[in-house]
């Protein structure tokens, strides 16, 4: 997920002052925020778990709802205590902060479920955007239900969204596939998974990895898919490229890329139902250079047929 630049939004006062130290088990200060030069009272709110996001680069973006969810709160659970400091001190806010991420989470989610069962408030967040969405959380959201207490979303900033909405592509239907895997076999193998998913797909993609990750897209999902890559979300230099995956291949193809990047995809185009007569003439010929599972998923892929029917019938070819 991005994290917030603070150049994309004003300075609006004084803030307050910094939050407590992370780590810190006490609630410090008054239940309380700043918007610009107002300093407004949080209400009081359910004990319970609630699931608060947060801007993915403009801290304009940041909900009222989730400002006064953050300053009730008894605690705000965060990837990083110092990302989530300066959306703190951006809007006065004094909630203690401790850390929760996937490198410690077996470690911190028992002392998160006892505050809960001490009727306390707990608040997480990420870095930035929606937690859970390719971001720690899930587990604790589990045991949270499994154990009776109250689990609040609280909505807001979304990249996969963003890209979605900003992209011009259908929103229908979608499949968000988080991070495809870094080595390009098995990113290829990835991909034909999702290859025949009748929806828009949304990806995020690291910059470095962009240019080739495009390349494979091209190769496995056709080069003649219309796709946007969407840079920088809600920053100053937010960006849109739009094309086919091969335009899109070819642009980013050699050129140094900063910043986070979500690639959304249209969906395949509807093929012609193929007939049996059909799928058995594209099989010999792909069972001339494959194996029947190969030639199987290659078939599978060209007509929208079941690959297991497509296996069962290149055996069947093969063996007369």
């Amino acid at each position: 997920m991005t994290s917030p630049d603070p150049d994309t939004f004003p300075d609006a006062g004084d803030g307050t002052g910094d939050p407590a130290a992370p780590g810190e088990t006490g609630r410090a200060g008054d239940r309380s925020f700043f918007i610009g030069a107002h300093r407004l009272d949080a209400p009081r709110i359910e004990t319970g778990l609630y699931i608060v996001s947060t801007p993915i680069g403009n801290l304009g973006d940041m909900t009222i709802r989730g400002l006064e969810t953050l300053a009730a709160a008894d605690i705000v659970a965060c990837e990083d205590t110092r990302v989530t400091a300066t959306l703190m001190r951006r809007f006065g806010l004094k909630t203690p902060l401790t850390a929760y991420h996937e490198h410690n989470a077996e470690r911190a989610r028992p002392k998160l479920m006892a505050a809960l069962a001490e009727g306390k408030v707990v608040a997480l967040v990420s870095d930035a955007g929606t937690p859970l969405v390719s971001d720690p959380g899930y587990r604790l959201v589990r045991d949270v239900v499994e154990e009776g207490h109250r689990v609040f979303p609280v909505p807001g900033a979304n990249a996969p969204l963003a890209a979605l909405v900003g992209s011009g592509l259908p929103s229908d239907t979608i499949c968000f596939a988080g991070f495809l895997p870094q080595k390009s076999g098995q990113r290829r193998n990835r991909l034909q998974e999702l290859e025949a998913l009748p929806a828009t797909l949304i990806l995020f993609e690291s910059p470095h990895r962009i240019a080739a990750s495009l390349a494979d897209m091209a190769d496995v999902l056709g080069g003649s898919r219309q796709a946007a890559v969407a840079r920088e979300l809600t920053k100053r230099f937010e960006t849109f490229e739009r094309g086919t995956l091969k335009e899109l291949g070819r642009r980013y193809d050699g050129e140094a890329v900063k910043g986070e990047i979500v690639v959304v995809i249209a969906p395949p185009e509807a093929r012609p139902a193929a007939d049996a007569a059909d799928a058995d003439a594209l099989l010999s010929a792909a069972l001339a250079t494959m194996k029947p599972a190969g030639a199987a998923k290659h078939v599978a892929g060209l007509t929208g047929l079941d690959r297991k029917d497509l296996y069962a019938r290149a055996l069947a070819i093969k063996a007369g």
